[in-house]
């Protein structure tokens, strides 16, 4: 149980002493500082129980809290309002509480299993800005539902089975016609064939082909055809294009590395494929297939519906499947093979029509129980200085690995001579991501934002490389200090106390940012904690300090944000290098 959770009962335990019975307490921050640090709202709703006067209520609660000595400058303000602080020596329990074990602070949730759908790459297609916010959002959601208890598993669901896979082999196959997939002495072990083609040149193929296909009808035609050969695992066809996949997964992956973003599954839109036919079966017995011009549909419109909702395409009229139908399969396939209880898609709000349609279809085949969570996640865009989603200086998409290298270029200048040029190069690139991270998290995540190089690559201000620069220095200076014993006995300054209250909030910081699905609060809570130590260090000399119980309490102190630092920045994916 956290701190302020296990003080909150003993609060409980409190007003029951004073003759009042209450089964819920919520500490809350004092916003006037000068009455206390601490305020108890519960005697204003206690009244409709007791009929009392509040400030009477109020009264008989302060005179059971004085005998505690926990607390002090306990009083009342307004109708009822209790206000209080802590006593010098509970700050010091709770901060060595916090040195023994800093989840002694975090409350673990139920049991509970999720899986967060994040990343979206697709296969032959390069990453793009517009995947960053996906890979950043999922992999923290993840890691943050982790720390709380939950047992979460990240897929990257790959874009690995539509039409855009189809043009791409319909192009290979074209320029490249001596490929041995269509021969007739083809054994169709495709891994033992060399793709004379790289991945650069893999990704330009799918927007000459979509051009190609906009101005001849006839390309048009026989990419759907290959598509529909490559979903029917017609020989040659389907090796072809897992060879594509093969070459175009390990590319992404290398990016999604840099970035820092690890996931547990890398399944895509075909390996839901074998629960296509069951899936049919089941829409098919409950009458929920309607055919509609030689294709199937499934109607999700509901009498309350204050907008027209068009229906789900099931299977296309060309007899290909769509990407609807993928999600449904997919939704099926994790109920059977994980038994989730909640999935979470972390997606472009622009997809929002997309996820009703899909969640509505669920809900009518009961793929999963109705206390299954279907959620999606939404976020804005990520925008340059013009207000509008970044792109290259000639108006084009910009890739992430571009983005990346163009934040390191910048982060570059910032790292200390006294490295290596090899260190230089990891480390810049450490912090570039870090940059990129931190900008990307601390908007709340439905925010459209923009980003500035310079200023989000700056040492200074809400920036990533800042947190990451302050965090090296509490490192570097635990390392020059050598005790056996890290306790705090004695502190003395204004700073250490905001410190300590800052780092007893972090179990509400935490609870916020799952309870929202939004990293801000975090992204926030590191900057004022980060920025709340600076100003400390530079009150005080600390190695030089000649009382050493001072000293020792002001390394523990430290050592504790160090510890808070390392893991919230952990939780948003961010890594530390050793020096900068």
């Amino acid at each position: 149980m956290s701190i302020l959770k296990e003080l909150e009962k003993d609060i409980i335990q409190l007003i029951e002493k004073a003759g009042y019975h209450t089964d819920k307490l919520y500490l809350e921050e004092s916003n006037r500082k000068d009455l206390g640090e601490y305020q108890l709202n519960d005697a204003m709703q206690l009244v409709k129980t007791y009929h009392k006067n509040p400030r009477e209520i109020a009264s008989d609660i302060v005179a059971v809290l004085e005998q505690d000595s926990r607390f002090q400058n306990i009083n009342i303000a307004g109708p009822g309002f209790i206000n209080f602080s802590f006593s010098e020596e509970y700050i010091y329990e709770i901060l060595n509480k916090m040195n023994d074990d800093i989840f002694s602070n975090i409350d673990k949730k139920e049991k509970k299993k999720i899986i967060i759908d994040y990343g979206g790459a697709n296969v032959a297609k390069a990453l793009h800005v517009g995947h960053l916010r996906s890979a950043n959002i999922g992999e923290a959601l993840k890691r943050l539902s982790r720390a709380m208890g939950y047992e979460t598993l990240g897929d990257a669901h790959l874009g690995d089975y539509g039409r855009p896979l189809g043009f791409v082999v319909l192009e290979i196959m074209k320029r490249y016609k001596n490929l041995p997939f269509f021969d007739e002495n083809y054994t169709g072990n495709y891994e033992e064939i060399d793709l004379p083609i790289t991945n650069e040149e893999l990704e330009k193929l799918y927007p000459i082909a979509s051009e190609k296909a906009k101005q001849d009808p006839e390309y048009l035609e026989e990419g759907r055809l290959v598509t529909s050969k490559i979903q029917n695992h017609e020989r040659g066809y389907y090796d072809l294009w897992k060879k594509v996949v093969e070459i175009s997964k390990k590319d992404i992956k290398n990016v999604y590395d840099t970035l820092n973003t690890e996931f547990d599954l890398w399944l895509g839109e075909s390996d839901a494929e074998v629960y296509i036919p069951e899936l049919q079966r089941i829409y098919e017995e409950k009458q929920l297939l309607v055919d509609s011009e030689g294709a199937k549909i499934i109607e999700i419109s509901k009498e309350e519906d204050t907008s027209p909702m068009p229906p789900l395409l099931f299977i296309k009229s060309n007899g290909t499947i769509s990407y609807e139908t993928t999600d449904l399969a997919t939704i099926l396939q994790r109920k059977k093979e994980f038994n989730p209880d909640e999935i979470w898609y972390v997606v472009d709000g622009r997809q929002s029509l997309h996820f009703e349609q899909t969640f509505r279809a669920a809900r009518l085949g009961q793929l999963v129980e109705d206390n299954v969570v279907l959620e999606h996640i939404d976020f804005g865009t990520m925008n340059g200085k013009d207000g509008k989603p970044f792109k290259t200086r000639d108006g084009g998409v910009m890739t992430l690995k571009n983005l990346i290298e163009l934040v390191t270029n910048e982060t570059r200048k910032k790292i200390s001579t006294e490295v290596t040029e090899e260190e230089k190069e990891e480390i810049s690139t450490t912090v570039a991501v870090a940059a990129l991270k931190y900008a990307d998290l601390l908007p709340y995540r439905s925010t459209d934002y923009v980003f500035e190089i310079e200023k989000f690559s700056s040492l200074e201000g809400k920036t990533g490389p800042y947190i990451l620069y302050s965090t090296i220095r509490m490192k570097s200076l635990l390392n020059k200090v050598e005790t056996e014993e890290r306790k705090i006995r004695k502190l003395k300054g204004k700073s250490e106390r905001e410190i300590a209250l800052l780092l007893l909030s972090l179990q509400k910081v935490m609870e916020k940012s799952i309870e929202t699905k939004s990293l801000n609060e975090i992204a926030e809570y590191l900057y004022k904690l980060t920025s709340s130590y600076n100003t400390f260090y530079g009150e005080n000399r600390i190695l030089t300090e000649v009382d050493e119980e001072l000293k020792t309490s002001w390394i523990t102190l430290t050592q504790i944000v160090y510890n808070t630092n390392m893991l919230l920045l952990d939780i948003l994916g961010i890594k530390v290098p050793k020096k900068m």
